[in-house]
């Protein structure tokens, strides 16, 4: 059964950094080791919205998707943790975010 998970980030309030952020997520531009980490954890599809400089990721998951797994490999990962770095370069963390949280999984407060 897939899960489905949304998560909310903020660029940070710069038309460049966005326009520049966004080529970095265009499909030929993106990592294959980055895709296939993805893919790996047990993420089926993962789609990511813009408006202004808020972000929203939607991600379904499988059974096999785990949280913690998927930040230990990431951890482990060098290519990923250099796409992490230079993905940092336009993210800044939502006020309310944990010390060191980047992304923050939403709460669902309706469904029709």
């Amino acid at each position: 059964m897939m899960k489905r998970h949304c998560l909310a980030l903020d660029l940070k309030d710069d038309p460049r950094l966005i326009e520049e952020y966004e080529y970095w997520h265009k499909a030929e531009n993106g990592w294959p080791e980055v895709r296939k980490s993805i893919l790996d954890a047990g993420i089926v599809e993962m789609e990511i919205y813009r408006t202004g400089n808020r972000l929203m990721m939607i991600m379904e998951t499988n059974d096999q998707y785990n949280e913690r797994a998927k930040a230990a490999s990431d951890a482990a990962n060098s290519k990923v943790q250099e796409w992490e770095q230079l993905m940092w370069k336009f993210q800044q963390p939502l006020p309310w975010a944990k010390e060191g949280e980047k992304w923050v999984l939403m709460e669902q407060i309706f469904q029709l």
